[in-house]
């Protein structure tokens, strides 16, 4: 006689619906192949992959392009998921390798079409105020100029709120390592934004409103 449990959600099991199962229950049925572990996973992680995506690159069009790419990647090397619990980290890690991907191989055409950075905290501003607009894609066009790990590092430090550590897992870095480019990056931009009076008003405005 069958076993109908073994076929059956596993959250269902555990949860009642697939939305009342932890991360490790979630990593569990991927790895067993459920087929409503795919369409939970993305409804639970695309926002936070879109959100980094678009932060990094500056574009909602390519951090589309780089959630499926993401999510492709997720779906296929699923049975490498060692640690089901830990199936958030894993999907950040592929985040961080499509993006330094499209950071070190991307053509740059900012000068061609007006691309404002997508922060999430700073688009109202952004959509009511054409020079909070400009202001924004000046300093994305200082992001771009920071390498791809600067710029990755400083991303999840900053805007995703990630530890030291959890950077230094993600990004197979060691925490020192992650401590100097931070340091960089930080360093950086904090010179180049000095040296532009309206924006250094502006990002001491934004950090003020925090």
């Amino acid at each position: 006689m069958p076993n109908h449990l073994s076929h059956a959600p596993l959250a269902l099991i555990v949860g009642g619906h697939p939305r009342n199962a932890s991360d490790a229950d979630l990593g569990l049925a991927l790895i067993a192949g459920h087929d409503w572990a795919l369409a939970e996973t993305w409804r639970r992680f695309a926002p936070m992959v879109l959100r980094t995506a678009d932060r990094v690159l500056g574009s909602r069009n390519e951090a589309d392009d780089v959630a499926q790419e993401v999510f492709y990647q997720v779906f296929r090397r699923t049975s490498t998921l060692r640690d089901p619990s830990s199936l958030r980290s894993f999907i950040y890690s592929f985040v961080v390798r499509v993006l330094k991907t499209e950071l070190r191989g991307r053509k740059r055409r900012r000068l061609l079409f007006f691309n404002p950075p997508p922060a999430e905290e700073m688009r109202d501003v952004a959509a009511a105020d054409v020079e909070s607009r400009e202001l924004l894609y000046r300093f994305n066009v200082l992001l771009d100029r920071l390498s791809a790990r600067d710029r990755l590092v400083f991303v999840l430090r900053r805007t995703e709120s990630m530890t030291i550590q959890e950077i230094a897992a993600t990004m197979d870095l060691s925490i020192s390592t992650v401590k100097r480019s931070m340091a960089h990056a930080s360093d950086r931009l904090d010179r180049w934004i000095a040296a532009d009076p309206g924006l250094a008003a502006f990002v001491d405005s934004q950090r003020r409103a925090r």
